[in-house]
């Protein structure tokens, strides 16, 4: 039996802050919180808090709900709301009742929702008037709905179903995408443990750490920044807003000690009109980035404007949450790398004829460790080619590893550098050129704010290179001084064919740059 937020009895607490009695389940972070800091602020929305005792006790009543409307151990609750404390109340929940979390993220419409409702399997949809309106009866139909009432009157406790067969799922977290079908990634209850364990050792995360929530609940970043606060008794910010000025007043007004982004919204603010590099932010002890390669300059420019923050430069992929970081005393004499591999973990640079790559050798990065997922839900055949024996375990050895489809090199110490995906590498002339290299030279010119380097065929070299850009100033870009800057910079093989203006990128639903449909 657990205890009640604000109960006098006092359970058994690991190192971890995870409760003895049931250390793989992550709810258990939340009624620990709840236990140990009960009038803690563990959430601020808006104009609304909420203490660690309120969002515990809100939880075990939507777990009520879930359970009055038949949820079973294993079963999974779709969760289509935008970011609010809502939204943290039905994961909570969701996991206190035995269910699996489905979070989709509130941008979506309703073709993309049905494949993930469909696809998922989910039995009951959490959501509220506005979502739920923009989905057609005949996918309601097939779903118990639910909204999150945090007005209505405390249920009775009730004690946690048992463990299920199942117990080990905790989400199934859909790849962004705007073409084909995204896949689900099936993580566990000791993916997510671990994950928030381990980043909030090694970015030093502690109760009194005021963290903004940017990145939505739907991308593995902005979930593990929920666990890690939670883990830790801190406090989360949720942003709803990507504006610069709105996220710059945020830090100020809540005096935030960590932030968290992806890499268009750095580029956002530290340029252009953002009021961001005339602010000073005092109390930001801390910055992460991942979610893709953050420009040389950018990263210099970080440094400029916040030369007292630790800037974290990281890298992950969904199917093991984070595999590397860069320490920031490390950033100034390496700001390209990607760092090493987290702790607990193990980062493999594999060839392709199965070797171990030494210095400067190119090879896909190989992730080993607690956070490798479950796999692909209901697609075996992905899962099978991503999710791989270890090749260097002992032959009885049952464990699996993912194979990222990136290509890393290291340094003669051991850093990582991000060279591309192996999917998307452009062979021309018989040259492999990786679109990363591209964009580092074209974003140095000054002259673009976004940059993405694609192939397309060509009958002669097989394929050339075209950029694509959103300037820095569209008032005085000119195409031909950023070719003329290629020319200077690149080898011959490298220029690209043809260069593409665009006033604005398409983004995924986690704001990153949707590559795929970029010049689509």
């Amino acid at each position: 039996m657990t205890s009640l937020a604000g109960d006098a009895r006092q359970p058994a607490v690991g190192p971890d802050g995870v409760r003895a009695d049931h250390p793989t389940r992550i709810q258990h972070t939340l009624l620990t919180a709840a236990d140990t800091r009960p009038h803690k602020v563990a959430l601020i929305d808006g104009q609304r808090r909420f203490t660690y005792e309120a969002l515990a006790q809100h939880s075990r009543d939507f777990a009520s709900t879930l359970r009055r409307l038949g949820l079973r151990g294993g079963d999974r609750v779709a969760i289509y709301l935008e970011k609010s404390v809502e939204a943290v109340v039905a994961m909570y929940g969701t996991w206190l009742a035995g269910g699996v979390i489905v979070p989709v993220s509130d941008v979506l419409l309703a073709r993309q929702v049905a494949h993930i409702v469909g696809h998922s399997g989910s039995t009951v949809l959490v959501s509220n008037a506005r979502t739920r309106a923009r989905l057609p009866g005949d996918l309601l139909a097939g779903l118990r709905a639910v909204e999150v009432d945090l007005a209505s009157a405390a249920q009775a406790p009730s004690a946690e179903p048992p463990p299920s067969e199942s117990e080990a799922r905790a989400a199934i977290l859909y790849t962004s995408g705007s073409t084909g079908s995204p896949k689900g990634i099936l993580i566990s209850h000791a993916n997510l443990l671990a994950g928030a364990r381990i980043v909030s050792d090694y970015l030093g995360i502690t109760e009194e750490e005021r963290i903004i929530s940017i990145p939505p609940f739907n991308f593995d970043y902005g979930l593990n920044q929920l666990l890690c606060a939670v883990h830790r008794r801190a406090t989360l910010v949720l942003q709803r807003s990507s504006l610069p000025a709105d996220i710059c007043r945020t830090l100020v007004h809540h005096e935030i000690t960590g932030m968290p982004a992806v890499p268009p919204l750095w580029v956002e603010l530290v340029e252009g009109k953002s009021p961001f590099p005339q602010m000073s932010f005092s109390h930001l002890r801390y910055v992460t980035n991942t979610g893709g390669a953050l420009p040389v300059e950018v990263v210099r420019r970080l440094r400029e404007l916040l030369p007292r923050t630790s800037v974290y430069l990281m890298y992950g992929l969904s199917e093991a949450f984070r595999s590397t970081y860069l320490p920031p005393e490390e950033i100034d004499r390496r700001p390209g790398s990607i760092g090493k591999g987290i702790p607990e973990c193990e980062i493999i640079v594999l060839s392709r004829d199965g070797r171990r790559c030494g210095p400067g050798e190119v090879g896909e990065l190989v992730h080993r460790g607690p956070t490798v997922a479950l796999g692909y839900w209901n697609d075996p055949e992905a899962t099978a080619r991503v999710f791989r024996p270890n090749p260097f375990a002992p032959p009885d050895s049952s464990e699996r590893v993912v194979y990222s489809g990136d290509l890393v090199r290291t340094d003669d110490d051991g850093f990582l550098y991000f060279v591309g995906r192996r999917d998307q590498m452009i062979k021309s002339q018989g040259y492999r050129i990786s679109p990363s290299e591209v964009e580092t030279i074209v974003f140095e010119s000054g002259l673009v704010k976004e940059v993405v380097a694609k192939g397309e065929p060509d009958r002669a070299a097989g394929a050339v290179v075209v950029v694509h850009c959103v300037p820095a100033d569209p008032g005085t870009f000119s195409a031909e001084s950023l070719m003329a800057h290629c020319r200077r910079e690149m080898p011959r093989y490298m220029v690209p064919r043809r260069i593409e203006v665009h006033p604005a990128f398409p983004r995924t639903a986690s704001g990153k740059i949707d590559r795929t449909a970029v010049g689509a």
